[in-house]
C-alpha cells in the first residue's frame, strides 16, 4: 500500500496556471494542460483530507499531472477547510461549487476546455465533496449556502476515489479522520438534521449522472463498505453506478500513479469521458 509520506514526497512539474475563483486567498485552483491541441475533457479533481486545512492540494499533483498526460484538461480546486477562516460549514460547500462552475469561466478563456464534458472526480473527503457538487443539479442548493444564482455547472459523471459516501454513518464511527465530520458540519446529525440531508452522498440520490466508485479493499481510514453501501443505494434509486473494488490496495493508492490501482482509476475516467 501507498502511504501519505510516499505520495506527499512525489516530485511532479508544476502546474501551467495557477487560477483564482473568489476573493479568499485559499480560492484559487491549479490548471494543468494536456499537450496535444483541440478541445479536451475537463476533470474538476478535488482533494480530500479530512475537510482539515492540514491537507492542501498538493498531494494530489501526482495524480493531476498524470491525468493531464493522459489528455484531460485538469482543474484542481484549493478550498477553505476546517481550521482556516471561513471554513467548514457553509464555506468549504461554497468554495467547491463556486470552484467547480468556474469551470465555464474557465472554458472562455482557454479554448483547450470543453465545458460540456466535466467530470467530477473526488478522493476521500473529496469523494464527498464532488458527490454533493454533482447532486446539486437534480437536488438543488442546500438553503444557507451562500451560492451563485446560475444554475449548476452539469457534469458528464463521477468518479469517487475512497469517497466518504455517508457522512453520518463515518463520523459516528472512531477514527481521527471521522471526527472531523461533526467538525465540518458543526455538530452531529442529531444536531444539525438539515445539513446532513443537504450535502450527505447517500441522501441526495438519485444523480442522474454516471457514478464510479474505485476503493481500495484494505482501506484502513475509509472503509470499503461504505462505496458498497451507496453502489447498492444508487442502483436502486435508478443511477448507473460501477464499483471497482481493489484488492490489497489501501487509501492512498487511488491517487497514486504509480499504484496498481491507478489503472482502475484511469479506466473509470475514460469510461465517462469516451461518449
Amino acid at each position: 500500500m501507498i502511504p501519505f509520506a510516499e505520495l506527499a514526497a512525489t516530485s511532479v512539474p508544476p502546474a501551467d496556471r495557477r487560477e483564482t475563483y473568489g476573493s479568499d486567498a485559499l480560492q484559487f485552483g491549479e490548471l494543468r494542460m494536456p499537450a496535444k491541441s483541440g478541445k479536451h475533457p475537463v476533470i474538476v479533481l478535488i482533494h480530500g483530507g479530512c475537510w482539515r486545512s492540514a491537507y492542501t492540494l498538493a498531494h494530489v499533483g501526482p495524480a493531476a499531472a498524470a491525468l493531464a498526460r493522459a489528455g484531460y484538461v485538469v482543474w484542481v480546486p484549493e478550498y477553505r477547510r476546517v481550521g482556516d477562516a471561513g471554513g467548514g460549514w457553509p464555506g468549504t460547500f461554497e468554495d467547491i461549487a463556486a470552484a467547480v462552475d468556474y469551470v465555464r469561466t474557465l472554458a472562455t478563456r482557454f479554448s483547450a476546455i470543453d465545458s460540456s464534458r466535466v467530470i467530477l472526480v473526488g478522493h476521500s473527503a473529496g469523494g464527498q465533496l464532488a458527490l454533493w457538487a454533482a447532486s446539486r443539479s437534480r437536488r438543488g442548493t442546500a438553503a444557507g449556502l451562500d451560492v451563485s444564482s446560475r444554475p449548476p455547472l452539469a457534469v458528464s459523471g463521477v468518479v469517487s476515489l475512497a469517497g466518504i459516501t455517508d457522512m453520518a454513518a463515518y463520523g459516528a464511527a472512531t477514527g481521527g479522520c471521522n471526527s472531523a465530520v461533526a467538525a465540518l458540519m458543526d455538530g452531529t446529525p442529531a444536531d444539525m438534521p438539515q445539513r446532513y440531508r443537504a450535502v450527505n452522498p447517500i441522501d441526495r440520490l438519485p444523480l442522474g449522472v454516471p457514478v464510479y466508485l474505485v476503493h481500495g479493499a484494505a482501506d484502513p481510514i475509509v472503509p470499503v463498505a461504505l462505496s458498497e453501501q451507496y453502489a447498492t443505494r444508487a442502483r436502486a434509486a435508478g443511477d448507473r453506478v460501477e464499483i471497482s473494488r481493489v484488492e490489497r490496495a489501501g487509501h492512498f493508492d487511488v491517487v497514486a500513479p504509480q499504484a496498481t490501482a491507478w489503472a482502475a482509476v484511469v479506466a473509470a475516467i475514460h469510461a465517462i469521458a469516451a461518449p
